[in-house]
């Protein structure tokens, strides 16, 4: 699934932009939008703020009434946002500008359908792999897109969790383990390991029925039951992956 925002303050441009995102969707139904629109550009800023919000891709006007695009996309890029932002206005004026808050796109209204569509046919199919092999996760106050591959494990400290990277980096996340693990759910890598722990298989060396030894060298020790099923999980995983 893919996060969508759109703000702009015309309703008929917020429609006809979601028209397009739509009749997409039903050409490509492997894919799921979740769009979002917003008509007042402080109500997007503040779920960014919040670090509550941090879709994958911002179509954003440039012209709007209570401060400009340019502008919002720098803020939001101040603090942390790495997706991707296609400005769509009436005028040429601020495309370098644009580029300099790296956008993918500027388009100029009226956009042309077509044209549209294959701006997300290079959003969603051909950056595809790069953006599924990324979660955005809240680290320091700020919102930071996180490579599911440098993930080794998770594990839970009291309220808060601590997510082990590679390179012995490690962050502190003030979220439960269910709403880490519903986020990673959509790789097959990553598996639970009792109560305590996220393990990524791919960094699995081998295991045993006392613990798992992992290639940054640590160890994981297995709470009791843990080892059949994870055991079944691991060939299961490396079968599929050969």
């Amino acid at each position: 699934m893919y996060q969508v925002a759109i703000c702009d303050d015309e309703e008929t441009e917020i429609a006809k932009i979601r028209r397009c995102l739509s009749d997409w969707q039903i050409r490509h139904p492997d894919y799921v939008l979740e769009m979002e629109c917003f008509t007042s550009v402080k109500n997007l800023i503040g779920l960014f703020r919040e670090g509550r919000y941090a879709p994958d891709v911002l179509f954003l006007d440039v012209y709007l009434p209570e401060v400009s695009g340019i502008a919002v996309a720098r803020d939001i890029r101040d603090m942390g946002y790495k997706g991707e932002i296609v400005f769509i206005t009436t005028s040429q004026e601020h495309a370098l500008e644009a580029f300099g808050v790296n956008a993918l796109q500027y388009l100029v209204k009226p956009v042309e359908t077509q044209r549209l569509l294959l701006v997300l046919d290079t959003l969603f199919v051909s950056g595809r792999k790069k953006r599924r092999d990324c979660i955005l996760l809240r680290i320091d106050g700020r919102v930071c897109r996180v490579s599911v591959d440098d993930i080794v494990y998770c594990e839970a400290q009291g309220k808060n969790q601590c997510l082990h990277l590679l390179h012995d980096v490690r962050q502190q996340l003030h979220m439960s383990m269910l709403e880490i693990y519903g986020m990673l759910s959509d790789w097959q890598e990553f598996v639970r390991v009792g109560v305590s722990y996220i393990v990524n298989l791919d960094h699995v060396d081998s295991l045993n029925a006392q613990q798992v030894c992992l290639d940054n060298g640590e160890n994981i020790f297995l709470p009791r039951g843990a080892y059949q099923p994870l055991r079944e999980q691991y060939f299961h995983y490396y079968c599929e992956s050969i």
